[in-house]
């Protein structure tokens, strides 16, 4: 029998990305395609790539050409949001590919490696997307078995002014509930004891397939899985965040007290040229809510500084806000002026040395927030999801920990990795806390350097 293609693929971009670039190597494997992720000399090298920002989009152009430069007599093929955001220009800016595939083409991946193996012509299909949902149980994992993106929705139906993603991930388009729970309880049957929902806006989630918001409704079927320990949400949008999905959150053993909230800005004239609902008034007496129903919940949100227009003034209302609503994290990000998005063309640009001394002022004032957060932990258990193991030492994931957005905490030790430890917590930093297994000898009380970068990231 003649080999089968072996294909390379290549990620970039957020949790969505890699959803899709695992759904696209089980569509490939089932179609007999060999999928190494480390192959030299592939035949296929599929690209699926981030448009979100600029940066993301220089990231995404580079790994293109190199791939071209090296693909001797393999094809090259281009997916994902940079080829649906960009389409035709993206061919002028890193010419050379031999298929530029938009979104949501997961489900027919093997069609198109096929046509393009076959085929001499460039190819481009980034028509509106309609996302093809692969089937349930052909997704390749690629990350820790115990810890798992499920995506619930693709899209999103909102006009934010600085946001990119509509234009290329089209309208939100919810994933039948039925198909979610399979998916949910397949993930589980292979390992998984950490579900991390995740979608443009979850909040939004079922309105277009049931005509009602059926978030709670799909939760509480999640939470009836057997062997599934935690479920996580991302992302909220604040005047969706109801009494009913409150309540479901609250009420749910599984379903974890994390609360994902970008809010973008806080005073309600930047929010009105963001296109963003409420004011940093309401959005207090929503954190007083979710507080009273959920004592323990750990609250995130991000946060742009130097939209155009932003005063002094509008400014320090965000920094008055921050120190108010005592969130456990914040992530802080300068304008990025988008082509395409309303936001560019706005009068009031801001230098980039003011963004950046806002920027640097406001993670200030909340790295002394999370410290003092983080302190009110020292001497209480808590349970931490362990994912690594270095250096005498355990690192792992509390209910306040997202994978590859929030802090770690470190556990003295070597414990079982996919395993949930119950930890005392020692001593902290502004990021990351540090403690032994009820039983066991203290750690050290040194500072470890995390086995990943703690860095904010975009809720894209």
């Amino acid at each position: 029998m003649p080999k089968e293609p072996n294909v390379r693929i290549i990620t970039l971009g957020c949790a969505k990305n890699e959803v899709d670039s695992e759904e696209i190597a089980g569509v490939l494997r089932g179609a007999g395609y060999a999928v190494d992720g480390a192959a030299k000399n592939p035949e296929v090298t599929v690209i699926n790539t981030c448009g979100f920002l600029q940066k993301a989009q220089e990231e995404s152009i580079e790994a293109i050409r190199k791939a071209v430069r090296s693909k001797g007599g393999g094809k090259v093929i281009v997916a994902g949001c940079l080829a649906q955001r960009m389409g035709q220009e993206l061919a002028r800016l890193a010419p050379g590919a031999d298929a530029y595939i938009g979104v949501g083409q997961m489900g027919r991946f093997d069609e198109i490696v096929k046509t393009t193996l076959s085929s001499r012509e460039q190819w481009f299909d980034v028509e509106p997307p309609h996302h093809k949902w692969a089937e349930v149980e052909t997704r390749v994992r690629t990350g820790k078995p115990w810890s798992a993106y499920l995506k619930i929705s693709e899209g999103c139906d909102h006009q934010c002014t600085f946001c990119t993603i509509p234009s290329f991930r089209g309208k939100h388009q919810s994933k039948p509930i039925e198909r979610v729970v399979a998916e949910a309880r397949n993930l589980v049957r292979t390992g998984a004891l950490e579900l991390n929902l995740i979608a443009q806006d979850v909040t939004q989630y079922g309105f277009d397939l049931y005509k009602e918001f059926t978030l709670p409704k799909l939760l509480r079927e999640l939470n009836a899985i057997d062997g599934l320990r935690w479920i996580r949400l991302l992302y909220f949008y604040p005047n969706r965040l109801t009494d009913e999905v409150i309540e479901a959150m609250a009420t749910l053993e599984k379903v974890l007290p994390y609360i994902d909230i970008p809010l973008q800005h806080v005073h309600p004239d930047v929010l009105r040229r963001m296109k963003r609902p409420w004011d940093g008034e309401r959005y207090l007496k929503l954190f007083e809510k979710l507080r009273k129903a959920m004592p323990m919940a750990a609250i995130r949100t991000t946060f742009i500084v130097g939209f155009p227009g932003e005063t002094d003034a509008e400014f320090k209302s965000l920094m008055e806000f921050t120190r108010e609503a005592r969130l456990d994290r914040v992530g802080a990000f300068h304008f990025s002026r988008e082509p395409g998005t309303p936001s560019y063309d706005l009068p009031g640009q801001i230098p980039h040395r003011v963004k950046k001394q806002r920027f640097d002022q406001l993670m200030r004032l909340q790295q002394g927030i999370s410290h003092e957060i983080n302190q009110s932990y020292v001497g209480k258990p808590i349970e931490v999801l362990i994912d690594e193991n270095r250096d005498g030492w355990s690192a792992g994931r509390s209910f306040r920990d997202a994978p590859e957005i929030d802090g770690l905490v470190f556990v003295a030790g070597q414990h079982t990795l996919g395993t949930v430890v119950d930890a005392v917590v020692d001593h902290v930093t502004p990021y990351d806390l540090y403690g032994h297994v009820e039983g066991s000898p203290s750690g050290q009380k040194r500072v470890l350097t995390p086995l990943r970068q703690v860095a904010p990231k975009s809720p894209q």
